[in-house]
């Protein structure tokens, strides 16, 4: 879809003109940024009216119905809540193996398959109210859902396991871990929850008879920082000291045993982003500053490579590595996925005056092999494809999908808007 922005004094004047008030709500969706002082100048309690619908009990036979200004409004409600889906997208989560991803919104739950890209699940609000954040358990019909946003029906503190295979709603949540504080973040492993909070990382035994084994303190985390490598047992979250990060073997920990974790002091400042590749020898840290990338040899602790991202301060909303390892990518708001070379480090760029070393550290850094530009400013968490594709979603409900050469020539192959493809469900 694509529309004109309309100036508001537009809006003002259909206003004056006693204008039907669903047109009205029509074009304050296409002319507004700010959606609350547009609902606020309507007095419309759109956060009913969301519930009303996906609960199909707004105009439950408006198609048919004879009346044409029915169905006009019909239509125009079914328009807002698309706008709507595309402003209010919570979180954005790739599974495991990075051919997955759960878009969890205030419309619900949403989960995707990125090759090719078709939506494979769809749970409204009706059935899992407003959802802050999900996670999938690789390809599985189990997922962690943490409730939030406009019209919750699961609470903030709580950590549900929904089994889509059950066939009666109600036996669908088969898990509930209520804590004290809410839940930022929560991760899955085949034999392990692992639930953040703002100071404390929770591990249960996992699926059957849940059991908290273990917990870890932390520094203030409110981004929910913790990363678990899909085919290892490692865990990583921060540490007490600003910038540093904790490791945890969770084969070598017993239940109920007093655990040391191993410390790397990554950074000076506050950690932003974290990763892990797939078998837990690395681990890639980024700070609040945004501008340097360091990749660990998490055994023994040393530093493997320094990337540079920019010379000026981002925010990074992702870092993610190739299922061989043998690359990284790397998104922030300056609208730019960078991608590096991790295993052959000579494919990344380097300043012509890198060899210069009394320059200082700045043009001795490694730069990115590759990278492509997205909306600025727009949050987006990116991830690998096959043959050497990097996929980027954001939470402006768009896809895109760039193929980059070892040369540096990064290429779109395909773009998409992932959240249409949930318009047959408000039909």
């Amino acid at each position: 879809m694509a529309y004109s922005k309309l100036e508001p004094t537009f809006i003002r004047s259909m206003k004056q003109r006693n204008e039907n008030k669903q047109v009205i709500i029509y074009y304050a969706c296409l002319s507004t940024t700010d959606e609350s002082a547009s609902w606020k100048l309507l007095d419309i309690n759109w956060k009913q009216m969301l519930y009303l619908w996906e609960r199909k009990k707004a105009y439950p036979s408006v198609r048919h119905h004879k009346d044409s200004l029915l169905v006009q409004e019909y239509q125009l409600y079914k328009t807002y809540l698309y706008f709507m889906a595309i402003r209010r997208v919570n979180s954005l989560h790739f599974n495991q193996d990075q051919d997955c991803f759960t878009c969890a919104s205030d419309l619900g739950l949403r989960i995707y398959n990125v090759e090719p890209l078709t939506q494979k699940l769809f749970l409204g609000v009706d059935m899992v109210g407003s959802i802050a954040s999900a996670e999938m358990l690789f390809r599985t019909n189990m997922i962690a859902l943490v409730g939030g946003g406009s019209v919750p029906r699961f609470d903030e503190n709580a950590v549900v396991i929904w089994d889509d295979t059950q066939t009666e709603v109600d036996k669908k949540v088969v898990m509930d871990i209520t804590f004290a504080q809410p839940v930022v973040n929560v991760r899955i492993k085949k034999d392990r929850l692992i639930v953040v909070l703002r100071n404390e990382i929770h591990v249960f035994s996992f699926p059957n008879n849940p059991k908290k084994l273990y917990t870890f303190g932390t520094r203030d985390n409110p981004r929910g920082l913790c990363e678990v490598s899909p085919a290892g047992p490692l865990v990583v979250f921060p540490g007490h000291k600003k910038g540093s990060v904790q490791i945890v073997n969770l084969d070598g920990t017993k239940p109920d045993q007093t655990v040391s974790p191993v410390t790397i002091n990554a950074h000076n400042g506050e950690l932003a982003c974290l990763a892990t590749n797939q078998s837990g020898s690395m681990l890639a840290t980024a700070s609040t500053k945004g501008t340097l990338i360091r990749v660990f040899d998490v055994n023994t602790k040393n530093l493997i490579v320094e990337l540079r991202r920019g010379a000026d301060p981002a925010t990074l909303y992702c870092i993610n590595f190739s299922q061989d390892s043998a690359f990284l990518c790397v998104s922030s708001d300056k609208g730019t996925v960078h991608i590096f070379a991790v295993k052959d480090t000579e494919l990344n760029r380097r300043s012509t005056f890198s060899k210069m070393g009394f320059l200082g550290q700045y043009v001795e850094s490694q730069w990115c092999l590759a990278s492509f530009t997205m909306p600025a400013e727009c949050a987006c968490v990116c991830a690998f494809g096959p043959n050497q594709s990097v996929i980027a979603i954001c939470v402006d409900g768009t896809f895109h999908k760039y193929v980059f050469t070892k040369d540096g020539n990064c290429n779109r192959e395909a773009y998409d808007v992932f959240l249409e493809m949930g318009d047959d469900e408000m039909d």
